[in-house]
């Protein structure tokens, strides 16, 4: 059973490992402006989501000069709190946008920050492929004319943006 479940974690993660640089990072970036809690705000639905409200993400540097990434979601069907602890490292330069992020061993999925707002970081548009995307913010509430420009610049991306799931905070 064991070998089954994990041989299915395999593929589910290797099925969003990156966006192969199809989503243009921001230049520019600052990590440590970048740095702290960001509340999601929009999502695609996805498995390790499903059903979460109150998600947010703590972001720290590593000792090895990556990003320490910590998930958290409260599970509405079973009234629990959800933790999850990953790395991140830049793709390219610190300065672009572009990082690979795993929660588990050696496989990494795609983080690409396609927009922020310079020079106060307090909102992000952020990919990992086609199929995820997420619109975060500093504050568990964005203004509505944020959202619906952040919404529709994912819509010229090419996402499904009727698909978006608004998790309550």
């Amino acid at each position: 059973m064991f070998k089954k479940l994990s041989l299915l974690l395999c593929f589910v993660l290797l099925a969003c490992t990156g966006d192969d640089g199809k989503y243009k990072a921001i230049t520019g970036f600052e990590v440590n402006k970048y740095l702290g809690t960001w509340y999601e705000i929009a999502r695609l639905d996805h498995s390790f989501e499903r059903g979460m409200d109150k998600v947010y993400a703590e972001y720290s540097v590593r000792e090895d000069g990556g990003l320490k990434v910590v998930n958290h979601g409260f599970d509405t069907k079973k009234q629990a709190w959800h933790e999850a602890v990953g790395k991140a490292y830049f793709v390219e330069t610190p300065d672009v946008g572009r990082l690979k992020v795993s929660f588990f061993g050696p496989f990494y999925g795609a983080y690409t920050i396609v927009e922020i707002d310079k020079p106060t970081y307090s909102y992000a548009l952020v990919t990992g492929g086609k199929d995820y995307l997420w619109i975060l913010s500093r504050t568990p509430q964005m203004a509505s004319e944020i959202k619906l420009n952040l919404i529709a610049q994912a819509k010229s991306l090419g996402f499904d943006t009727d698909r978006l799931i608004y998790p309550n905070q």
